[in-house]
C-alpha cells in the first residue's frame, strides 16, 4: 500500500482478518464453522448499506480459502495469516485467481460470458478461483440469466462472492443459489468506540460526544464515519472538540434542540422562532434541524412506550434526563401528530428554495398545533358543555321562509322559560308535492330519515326522542338531556318536507316512553338473560370461569317452504 493511500483512514484501517471486522458476528461465525467443517457454499451473497464491510468481508473469505500459512504448508483457515503470498496478493488486489469485478461498469451479458468462460479453468496458483462481483444488482437481466447455469452447477474449485446494496433488485433465481448474509448497520455506540480506538492510534484526541456525533452522521457506515473522522483530524489538527464537529457537520446544539422542541410543544411560537434563529446563526443546517427533531420525536415516543430506555447509560445524558422528563409530560397523541407533520415538513424543507423560511413556517404550524387540545379532549369538552347549557339558539330564518310559531305549553300564569324543553313548534310552511307518508311511531320517523340518507337525524331520533303521543301531523314528546340543541326544529322541518303534511312538535320537560335505543338495549338484555338460562350456554359459562357473553348476533331461519312465514330471529 503506498503512502498516499495509507493516510486515508478508510483504507488504512480496512479489515484484513475477521477479528478486525466489527459488528458482523453472524457472518464471522458461519464462515468460521464452514471452513472448520469443510462445508463451503459455492456462492455467497453479502448485502447491506454502503461501508459496512461487504467487499472487505469478501476479501477476508478469499484469503481464508486460499491461505497457505507463513511456512507455505497451511490449509484453509478462518484466521488467514496475512503474510503468505496469497494473503498479500489478495490484500493488494493483484491475485491472479481472485478476480474483483465492478458490476456497475460491467453490466452486459458479454461481461458475464467472460466470467463463465474463465470459470471453466482451474485456478493457476491458488486453492480456489474466486470471483468477487461488487454491486451485482447492476447486472442486466440477460447477464443474470447467463449466470444461472454456472451458479447452479459450478466447477468444484470455483467460488462466487456477490456484494450488493440493493438486494431487492437481485432476481430470486440468483438469490436461491447463494448463501446470503445481511451485514447489519453498526449502532452508534459500537461505531463510536471504534472511532475512539482509531483516533488514539493516530495520535489524536477527541471528546466523547464529538465521536458520537461523527458516528451518528455516519449512519451506521464504518467507511463514511472514518471519512468524517479523517476530515476532522485534518481540519482540527488532531484535537477534536464537540463544538467544532457541530460546525463541521452543520448540526444543531443538542441542548438547544431540546429547548426548541420544548418551546414548540408549549405553543410558544415567538420563543421557538428565536431559538431556531440562534441554531441557524451558529451554523446549523435547516434540513439537519428538521431531521434532528424527527429523531427526537422518535426517541421520545420510544421512551413513552418503554421508560426503561432512559436508563441506558450508552445514551447521551441530555436524551436520558431531559428526554425522560419530556416523554412523561407529552401525550402519545401529540407525539404522533408532530411526527406526521415533520414527515411532511422535511420534504418541504428539502425541496424549498429557502430552507430556513420553510422550516420557520413548519415550526409555526407545529407550535400552533401543539397548543390545540387533542380531538379526544375537544369531544370531552363538548360533552361537558352540552350537558350544562340548556339554552338553544333561535333557528336561522332564510329569506322567503315562514318563521316557526313558538307557543308555550306552560300555564298562562307561568313565565316563558328559556329552556328548549316546554314549547310547541310549528314547522315552516313548505310548498311541496310530496306523497303523504304515514308516521305512526318513532321507529317510522327513524326509518324515513335513513331512507332519505339523513343518518345523523336518524341517530338523534333513536337516541334522544321519548314519545308521549303521535297523531297525524303532531308529535308530543320529551328529549334526553344530551339531545342536540336544534333537534326539535330539524325534526319538524324534515317531517313536513318528507311526509306531505305540516307537522308540529310539542315538547314536555319530562315523561315519555323509552328511546328506540333504550328499547333495543332492554330487548337485548332480556334475550341475554334468557340465553344464560339455556343448558348448553350455562354449561359453557360454568366450564370457563370468568367467561361472559359479549354480544348477540341475529340470524334468520332458513327460508324453507314450511317456514316461509316464520321470521323469528335466532341469536348465536
Amino acid at each position: 500500500m503506498d503512502n498516499a493511500q495509507s493516510h486515508v483512514l478508510a483504507r488504512k484501517y480496512r479489515p484484513q482478518v475477521f477479528a478486525d471486522l466489527i459488528g458482523q458476528e453472524a457472518l464471522v461465525k458461519t464462515i468460521t464453522n464452514a471452513i472448520a467443517t469443510n462445508r463451503l457454499a459455492h456462492a455467497y451473497m453479502l448485502t447491506g448499506i454502503r461501508g459496512v464491510g461487504k467487499t472487505s468481508s469478501a476479501r477476508i473469505i478469499a484469503k481464508g480459502l486460499n491461505c497457505i500459512g507463513e511456512d507455505g504448508q497451511g490449509g484453509m483457515t478462518p484466521n488467514p495469516c496475512g503474510k503468505c503470498r496469497h494473503c498479500l496478493d489478495i490484500a493488494a488486489d493483484s491475485h491472479i485467481d481472485v478476480i474483483e469485478i465492478d458490476a456497475a461498469s460491467n453490466t452486459g451479458v458479454d461481461n458475464v460470458r467472460e466470467i463463465i468462460e474463465g470459470a471453466k479453468y482451474n485456478p493457476v496458483s491458488a486453492r480456489f478461483k474466486i470471483y468477487i462481483i461488487d454491486e451485482v444488482h447492476m447486472l442486466s437481466k440477460q447477464a443474470f440469466n447467463a449466470l444461472l447455469k454456472t451458479l447452479e452447477e459450478p466447477p468444484a474449485r470455483i467460488k462466487f462472492i456477490f456484494a450488493t446494496t440493493e438486494i431487492r433488485k437481485v432476481p430470486i433465481t440468483i438469490l436461491s443459489r447463494c448463501q446470503r448474509f445481511d451485514l447489519r448497520r453498526l449502532d452508534e455506540g459500537l461505531l463510536s468506540d471504534h472511532l475512539g480506538k482509531i483516533t488514539a492510534s493516530e495520535g489524536a484526541k477527541a471528546e466523547e460526544e464529538a465521536l458520537h456525533l461523527i458516528a451518528r452522521a455516519g449512519d451506521g457506515s464504518v467507511r463514511d464515519s472514518l471519512s468524517l473522522l479523517d476530515q476532522a483530524i485534518t481540519q482540527f489538527n488532531g484535537d477534536i472538540k464537540t463544538a467544532d464537529i457541530r460546525d463541521m457537520l452543520g448540526l444543531a446544539d443538542r441542548s438547544g434542540l431540546f429547548d426548541l422542541y420544548e418551546a414548540i410543544m408549549a405553543g410558544q411560537v415567538a420563543d421557538a422562532l428565536n431559538l431556531l434563529d440562534n441554531q441557524y446563526n451558529q451554523g446549523a443546517d435547516p434540513l439537519v434541524i428538521t431531521q434532528d427533531m424527527m429523531d427526537l420525536t422518535h426517541w421520545l415516543t420510544r421512551v413513552k412506550i418503554m421508560p426503561e430506555l432512559a436508563n441506558d447509560l450508552t445514551v447521551p445524558e441530555t436524551e436520558r434526563v431531559r428526554g425522560k422528563k419530556m416523554a412523561e409530560t407529552l401525550s402519545m397523541a401529540s407525539l404522533t401528530s408532530v411526527w406526521q407533520m415533520l414527515l411532511k415538513g422535511i420534504l418541504e424543507v428539502k425541496g424549498a428554495d429557502n430552507a430556513l423560511k420553510t422550516l420557520e413556517m413548519l415550526v409555526v404550524r407545529l407550535a400552533y398545533a401543539a397548543d390545540l387540545p387533542s380531538p379526544a379532549q375537544m369531544i370531552e369538552d363538548i360533552k361537558k358543555n352540552s350537558s350544562v347549557i340548556d339554552v338553544r339558539p333561535a333557528p336561522t330564518v332564510l329569506a322567503g321562509q315562514s318563521v316557526p310559531v313558538v307557543q308555550s305549553s306552560q300555564p298562562a300564569s307561568s313565565p316563558q322559560m328559556p329552556s328548549p324543553m316546554g314549547f310547541q313548534e310549528t314547522a315552516p310552511v313548505v310548498q311541496a308535492s310530496v306523497p303523504t307518508v304515514s308516521i305512526k311511531s318513532i321507529a317510522d320517523m327513524a326509518k324515513l330519515a335513513r331512507e332519505k340518507r339523513e343518518m345523523l337525524l336518524a341517530f338523534n331520533i333513536e337516541n334522544h326522542v321519548r314519545p308521549i303521543e303521535i297523531t297525524d301531523g303532531k308529535l308530543v314528546c320529551s328529549f334526553t338531556d344530551s339531545a342536540p340543541d336544534k333537534l326539535s326544529f330539524d325534526l319538524t322541518k324534515f317531517l313536513t318536507a318528507n311526509t306531505g303534511i305540516n307537522w308540529t312538535i310539542e315538547t314536555r320537560l319530562e315523561g315519555g316512553a323509552k328511546t328506540q335505543s333504550e328499547v333495543k338495549e332492554e330487548k337485548k338484555n332480556q334475550q341475554l338473560a334468557e340465553l344464560k338460562t339455556h343448558p348448553v350456554v350455562g354449561a359453557v359459562l360454568s366450564a370457563f370461569k370468568g367467561a361472559k357473553i359479549e354480544k348477540l348476533t341475529p340470524i334468520k331461519k332458513m327460508d324453507f317452504a314450511d317456514e316461509a312465514e316464520d321470521t323469528t330471529e335466532v341469536y348465536e
